[in-house]
């Protein structure tokens, strides 16, 4: 099942943050196979991104709203890795898809309430199962979580307690996937300056501002040089000892 060139398969890696762990990896010499919802164009852009740095790259639509994508998903990545690679494996899985909003206790639908608990963490929990047979030995898995499973920060309370649950998950992951040689490890990203959740942030200077100056640092995070290279390393030789970790990649806000 092994294959010489390493893959990694980013979902949401059309654009912000997951753009930037492709690229990231592609630089570090590692094929790519990115998903994306609906701006195909993103995607495309993406994966013409990385072929300009000399690695191979596909991109395949994949809702992790919907659990019932993901059989037939697993099947397309299997077709497509035949296909483009010759090979029936790979070796890095980045749950990184993810969706933005919020509200206060008090205002949390019960039909947000489940379409966050599919993205952030049934859609995990299932993707990673149903990929499992086709990671390769001695492969990663690296889940994305959030400064906020730290700190609070209200109207958070959904988003963050899902990927509370996935950091627990990441424990169990690499507990159970560790006879193989798999390590599992989670990167909590502070505020960073995406178009996520409407890009809140980066069209925002003031609250630039104000939640930079909760870091050392004075700014936050830079979504083209901040996370992508941590999560680039994780899935390199280099990092094969550092297993079931929280790695928080946040400038030291809220230190």
């Amino acid at each position: 099942m092994s294959t010489t060139t390493k893959i990694a398969l980013v979902t949401g890696g059309s654009r912000g943050l997951g753009k930037d762990m492709a690229i990231n990896l592609a630089k570090k010499g590692i094929d790519v196979i990115l998903t994306y919802v609906n701006n195909k164009e993103a995607a495309d852009e993406t994966v013409k991104a990385i072929e300009a740095l000399g690695r191979k790259a596909a991109a395949l639509r994949l809702d992790m709203a919907n659990i019932k994508a993901i059989d037939p998903f697993v099947q397309e990545l299997s077709a497509t890795l035949q296909s483009k690679w010759n090979t029936n494996a790979f070796d890095c899985l980045i749950n990184n898809a993810g969706i933005g909003g919020g509200a206060t206790i008090d205002k949390v639908t019960e039909e947000m309430f489940d379409e966050f608990l599919n993205v952030h963490f049934k859609g995990v929990y299932f993707l990673t199962q149903k990929c499992l047979p086709l990671i390769n030995n001695n492969g990663r898995v690296i889940n994305i979580s959030t400064g906020t499973t730290r700190f609070t920060n209200p109207g958070y309370s959904v988003y963050a307690s899902m990927k509370g649950a996935v950091e627990v998950l990441t424990k169990y992951m690499a507990r159970e996937f560790g006879p193989r040689g798999i390590t599992v490890n989670i990167v909590a990203p502070g505020p960073v300056a995406t178009d996520f959740n409407n890009a809140t942030i980066r069209s925002n200077p003031q609250l630039q501002e104000r939640l930079g100056a909760l870091s050392p640092l004075n700014r936050v995070g830079e979504a083209e040089n901040d996370i992508g290279p941590v999560v680039a390393f994780l899935c390199t030789d280099e990092a094969r000892w550092v297993n079931g970790q929280r790695i928080e990649v946040s400038g030291g806000i809220n230190v």
